[in-house]
């Protein structure tokens, strides 16, 4: 049985475990990090990353934007 915690807040669509594709627009470069770990409602595609695993594409992101990479792909780890 669903609780609330796995209904989809936007289309009421259920949430399940899955992942997703993160891209940032640095202005000077793109990143996309693949495979990301993410709650995926099975309706509508809204997807949901947990704060720690923001906080290691936030830092993804960093370490691209001071390298000053033009295109950076990766897989999330």
């Amino acid at each position: 049985m669903n609780t609330q915690n796995d209904r989809c807040p936007l289309c009421g669509g259920n949430r399940a475990a899955g992942v997703t594709t993160f891209t940032a627009d640095l202005g000077s470069g793109v990143v996309v990090v693949r495979r990301v770990s993410a709650t995926v409602c099975s309706q509508c595609g809204e997807e949901w990353i947990e704060d720690a695993v923001a906080r290691r594409l936030e830092q993804v992101v960093i370490d691209a934007r001071r390298q000053q990479r033009e295109v950076d792909v990766t897989a999330f780890a």
